[in-house]
């Protein structure tokens, strides 16, 4: 059956965004006086959401639950202010997005980052690209890799499992994509290694943005 759309992953697949999530949280950690850490370390806490960023890099610190919860606090107001500071589309993507759209793909986003800032990094980075749904973490709604959220912009297209191509750089997403019963597609140019995306579940592994076009 072929693919009728396509759902992105957006930190690690869509943008690189590793560099603002550094800033941002050991802005938040020298103010509260714990360690900082470097841009590998954060390709490694992130993809599960940024609470969740928050207490991976608290693991070591014996943190209090104040004390996570000041440094989240702090995170989240640095985060709004600077996520789009250096942030960028990885190479190849907008072209890809662009002959997805030619073809008829119809496109989604699905993020573990926080919905409102999801859907702002979406619009300012991709302002011509007919997203049908942006979706990240909400409260009540299980965080990926639940597969619930990509079951929902499943339904709401009005499309089966099947017809939907996921895209992720991310053993979660591999996983997500296999609980949803979608084609688990890894790409290496993100955070995470193929040996990660493979134990996963993806099915495919592509280096290039352009190799999802001769998927669809």
């Amino acid at each position: 059956m072929p693919f009728k759309a396509v759902i992105f992953d957006l930190d690690g697949t869509l943008l690189n965004t590793i560099d603002d999530i550094k800033d941002s949280m050991n802005l938040a950690l020298e103010e509260h006086g714990f360690m900082t850490y470097d841009e590998q370390a954060y390709k490694l806490f992130v993809g599960n959401g940024m609470r969740v960023l928050t207490e991976r890099v608290l693991a070591d610190a014996n943190a209090t639950e104040e004390q996570t919860q000041a440094v989240f606090d702090r995170f989240m107001a640095h985060y709004g202010r600077l996520q789009k500071a250096k942030t960028r589309a990885y190479d190849g993507i907008p072209e890809t997005l662009d002959a997805l759209i030619k073809k008829g793909v119809r496109l989604a986003v699905l993020s573990n980052k926080a919905e409102a800032n999801t859907r702002s990094v979406v619009a300012w980075y991709f302002p011509d690209v007919p997203f049908e749904m942006v979706l990240g973490q909400r409260d009540g709604v299980p965080a990926k890799p639940d597969p619930a959220m990509a079951l929902e912009i499943a339904v709401r297209m009005r499309l089966s499992v099947e017809e939907i191509l996921y895209v992720g750089d991310t053993g979660v997403d591999m996983r997500t994509a296999v609980s949803a019963g979608m084609f688990a597609l890894g790409v290496l140019w993100g955070f995470r290694s193929e040996q990660e995306l493979t134990q996963n579940g993806a099915k495919k592994i592509i280096n290039r943005p352009a190799q999802i076009l001769e998927l669809v």
